[in-house]
């Protein structure tokens, strides 16, 4: 998994608690992280539907519905991509004592396990959604940390507001 997602996911949670879009540039700021890169994130979940894009001077992006309908799983596929992690090879039928492909008619053991596995991660990040995160933070950090976070994500209009996109 990149760090994209990481990055994704911090995003998703303090888009909660915007009063309006957020640049990419301003969550950049907000995370000490590189803006071009962040933005690639953004763009990737724009792409996926899970935050719209708002252009113009108070543009940004804002979560597209209820974090509560947006699960780490769907956070994931869109930055990472919905392919498997594990790709099998086949590597059994290889080598000098390879199996021939008609005796390879099931995955092995090591396919069968990884896809279990990929399963259950899956059935994990599908069971958790942004707003499961968000009660998360405010339980760690108190009921406060979200609402001074949109605080700082919408400062006044003006030439020191950075919302430069």
């Amino acid at each position: 998994m990149t760090g994209g997602v990481e990055w994704a996911l911090h995003c998703c949670v303090v888009l909660t608690a915007a009063s309006r879009p957020v640049p990419a540039a301003r969550l950049a700021l907000l995370h000490d992280v590189s803006p071009s890169y962040l933005a690639k994130q953004m763009q990737a979940l724009s792409r996926a539907g899970l935050v719209a894009s708002v252009q113009g001077k108070t543009g940004g992006y804002a979560l597209t519905r209820p974090a509560s309908e947006i699960t780490v799983l769907d956070v994931v596929q869109a930055v990472d991509g919905a392919d498997p992690a594990f790709m099998c090879t086949e590597i059994r039928q290889r080598g000098p004592l390879g199996a021939p492909p008609e005796a390879c008619t099931k995955p092995c053991g090591i396919a069968r396990v990884m896809g279990e596995a990929e399963a259950a991660w899956r059935a994990s990040l599908r069971g958790v959604t942004i707003a499961d995160l968000v009660g998360s933070v405010e339980r760690d950090n108190g009921p406060e940390a979200l609402p001074s976070v949109g605080a700082w994500l919408a400062p006044e209009p003006g030439p020191a507001a950075g919302h430069a996109r």
